[in-house]
């Protein structure tokens, strides 16, 4: 598969006017800082984003955020086999901040760890139990084991069904976030 086009911060600094901006984060990580004027569409709702983001794309051109890059691409990836173009913010919204462009960040929102800190700490967490859950049973271990498949599947497919998870979690999602999606859909359909 072709990579998507792809920004750096600076470039898209300068022509961020020209763009619907769209923030794939979890909509607790949206809250805790995004690109000024982003819309929040969760990697996992995207789907059902589709015909908004295809009406937007009509009027002008998408650029897709996240924290990193890989869930911009990946949603990028998704859009252009529903043939919206789209480009991706290199390096994300860190790269952003890194370059000393500002982060709209809500008043009264609750800073949420980004969702590689998460995964990073999941599976740790979840490792070290099973190692030491299987000093006294044995079969603990293969806790360890399938988180380390996981991670080694995460690797090699670029995707991430733990991150997948933690999304869904509570701390994870904004207040009323359907709500937010909803309004941010009818925003898109313009």
């Amino acid at each position: 598969m072709i990579s998507p086009a792809s920004l750096s911060p600076s470039e898209a600094a300068t022509r961020l006017e020209e763009f619907t901006v769209i923030d794939v984060r979890a909509p607790g990580e949206y809250a805790s800082g995004h690109v000024p004027g982003a819309l929040n569409v969760p990697l996992d709702r995207l789907p059902q984003a589709v015909p908004a983001l295809k009406s937007a794309s009509a009027r002008g051109s998408l650029l897709v955020v996240c924290a990193s890059g890989v869930r911009s691409t990946r949603a990028c990836e998704i859009l252009a086999d529903a043939d919206i173009a789209a480009v991706t913010l290199t390096g994300g919204t860190s790269a952003w901040e890194g370059d000393g462009h500002e982060l709209d960040r809500p008043v009264g929102a609750r800073a949420t760890w980004p969702m590689e800190r998460q995964v990073r700490l999941a599976a740790g967490s979840l490792v070290v139990a099973g190692l030491v859950a299987g000093r006294r049973f044995p079969a603990a271990r293969w806790l360890s084991a399938g988180v380390g498949a996981g991670l080694v599947y995460s690797a090699v497919s670029n995707t991430c069904g733990m991150a997948a998870v933690l999304a869904k979690l509570p701390y994870n999602r904004a207040s009323h976030s359907a709500a937010g999606l909803d309004a941010t859909l009818d925003a898109l359909q313009g």
